[in-house]
């Protein structure tokens, strides 16, 4: 028995699916290559910018440590070593939230935030060098709106688990 939503969803075009997928894929690839290469990220590696990122954007400044691995591909005790080593660095802070005792947060510290947007301006300046000539703006804010709905789609899906 098929549920009702599965009813009014079209079924998936598989091949053009997986294209899509690889394309999408081969892109990230290529230009994260480039990224790393890039001479902005002085004593940051990649994801400890993204910590520090990821912390920018979140409300109140802080994250439980769960929630800040949510968004990234790392396993989350590699992430608890990568943060532990930042702390040690006075990029961030760790706390243990009043309503759980086992939870840690996480927020930058007053050189982490300044370290991030340092970084973040070089970073953006990258990005635009390397995406901005391949699209136009209407394409870049076309694909930017499907590339969110992709990410936000998945919360709909069942997992096959």
């Amino acid at each position: 028995m098929t549920s009702p939503d599965h009813e009014t969803r079209p079924a998936p075009d598989v091949r053009l699916a997986a294209e899509a997928w690889e394309s999408l894929f081969r892109a990230q690839v290529t230009l994260m290559r480039r990224f790393q290469a890039d001479d902005i990220w002085r004593d940051l590696s990649m994801r400890e910018y993204d910590v520090l990122f990821t912390l920018s954007r979140a409300p109140g400044g802080e994250l439980r440590l769960r929630d800040l691995n949510e968004g990234m591909l790392i396993a989350q005790s590699s992430l608890s070593r990568m943060v532990e080593r930042l702390e040690g660095r006075g990029l961030v802070t760790r706390s243990v939230p009043p309503d759980d005792a086992r939870g840690t947060l996480v927020r930058r510290t007053p050189d982490g935030a300044r370290r991030q947007r340092e970084t973040g301006l070089a970073h953006v300046r990258t990005i635009a060098e390397y995406v901005g000539p391949a699209l136009p703006g209407e394409e870049l804010e076309h694909l930017r709106d499907l590339l969110d709905r992709l990410r936000l789609a998945q919360a709909d899906i069942p997992d096959r688990r």
